[in-house]
């Protein structure tokens, strides 16, 4: 007796004779471009210098990338001339809303020592569709200067203050080191200190005070450049206007519904800011299948602006799956939550066997193994009186062995068929 053929089919379908592997048409749209003119991206500072840092240690700045234009611009891709720089934190596609700007952190990281000149190309759609930020740096085995503190951040200052806080450069060699002057980016920092040049004998420090004064709301970056041992620290603040703002996110939940399993499901959210601006430091998700897509932190959202982003939905198993999605923000709401839910579903297969009909039988037994060297067990419940039978217990991505023998009138069993090997998808 043999098994001529098998049929794997979903459960829903049913198909004779014929081996179903499973077919998925994916039909894809674009959206027409409802514009008729691209708006420009600009940045700032279009040239950012490291100074000198320590071989395999890294240094972040920042660079301000603001949309001039009336309508969003979408950052889509970003390339850099040397691995030494990177975007840390930076995800793609990134939106900037018309008006706004948004921070994002170059980092350097020397592998060895000498300078490093890069650059790093964003593309977007805007009338610029490449904007170019020049970068470098250079590695040293140790700093001539150290600098206590590292970098200086500002937290949040109201928009027309003023706050201040102290750097302390020393020199870390032998011999007298000369500080020639000091150079800094960003429009709200300013340095107070001594006349320069100064010279530094061994051990001997200096002592400057780094003001932050805000003429804008929102994160803002910038840099005390150190000229003579070309030591760089990043500068970072938030410019607030009076009171706090309020953080909301629309729609208060998402829910996706059927997802399946291993492919992702993505839906909108709009987080507004109401009151005065809010600045989003973070965003965190409580599961691995839920993730925020086209943001990039720190971002600033002035008041009565709004921001887009995307939340995918990635089922790893079949099954209900609830989420939230965290904000950590300046807004007096410094904690906001996205209630999320999603069912992940798994396609049910089923195997389909047929044989010859067996002459003097009045009946049919089925058998599966898990292997073409194991042993097999019975699987119809039954004696089968018809030449057919599905089998609706298997796994997708396991091979089974199906073999058949035929029970005549008197109970005598045949021997096993030539086993058929049947894949699941």
């Amino acid at each position: 007796m043999r098994l001529p053929q098998s049929i794997i089919r979903p459960l829903s379908v049913f198909f004779i004779h014929f081996l179903i592997t499973g077919a998925l048409l994916v039909f894809a749209s674009g959206p027409l471009n409802a514009f008729s003119t691209i708006p420009e991206l600009a940045r700032s500072p279009s040239l950012i210098r490291f100074g000198n840092v320590d071989v395999g240690q890294t240094e972040t700045l920042m660079v301000t990338l603001t949309n001039n234009g009336q309508s969003s611009v979408t950052v889509s891709g970003v390339s850099i001339s040397d691995p030494a720089f990177a975007t840390p934190n930076l995800t793609l596609p990134l939106v900037v809303p018309a008006g706004q700007s948004v921070e994002v952190s170059i980092s350097f990281t020397p592998a060895t020592t000498g300078w490093t000149p890069g650059l790093i190309k964003f593309a977007s759609n805007a009338t610029n569709a490449s904007l170019l930020v020049q970068a470098g740096g250079t590695g040293v085995d140790s700093e001539a200067v150290t600098v206590k503190p590292s970098s200086l951040s500002f937290g949040q200052v109201p928009v027309g203050g003023n706050s201040s806080l102290p750097l302390v450069l020393t020199n870390a060699r032998s011999w007298n080191i000369t500080i020639s002057g000091i150079q800094i980016t960003g429009a709200g920092f300013t340095v107070s200190g001594p006349t320069f040049p100064v010279t530094l004998s061994r051990g001997q420090s200096l002592a400057l005070t780094v003001n932050y004064t805000p003429q804008t709301a929102g994160l803002e970056g910038g840099s005390v450049l150190v000229s003579g041992p070309g030591l760089c620290v990043p500068l970072a603040g938030t410019g607030t206007t009076t009171g706090m703002g309020q953080l909301s996110i629309s729609p208060a939940s998402l829910n996706y519904s059927n997802v399946p399993v291993g492919t992702t499901d993505t839906l909108p959210i709009t987080v507004s800011a109401t009151g005065a601006s809010v600045t989003v430091s973070s965003a965190s998700s409580s599961s691995s299948q839920f993730a925020l897509t086209g943001a990039s932190f720190p971002v600033t959202i002035a008041a009565g602006q709004s921001m887009s982003f995307g939340v995918a939905f990635t089922p790893q198993s079949s099954g209900t799956v609830s989420g939230s999605l965290s904000f950590s923000s300046s807004a007096s709401d410094s904690q906001l939550k996205e209630s999320l839910t999603g069912v992940g579903t798994a396609t049910p297969y089923s195997v389909s066997l047929s044989w010859n009909q067996s002459s003097g039988a009045v009946g049919y037994n089925v058998y599966r193994s898990p292997s073409s060297s194991g042993s097999y067990a019975k699987i119809n419940p039954a004696l089968d009186n018809n030449t057919a039978y599905a089998d609706s217990s298997v796994v997708s991505g396991n091979t089974y062995y199906y073999a058949a023998t035929s029970v005549n009138s008197s109970g005598v069993e045949s021997s096993l068929s030539t086993p058929v090997q049947v894949a699941v998808p």
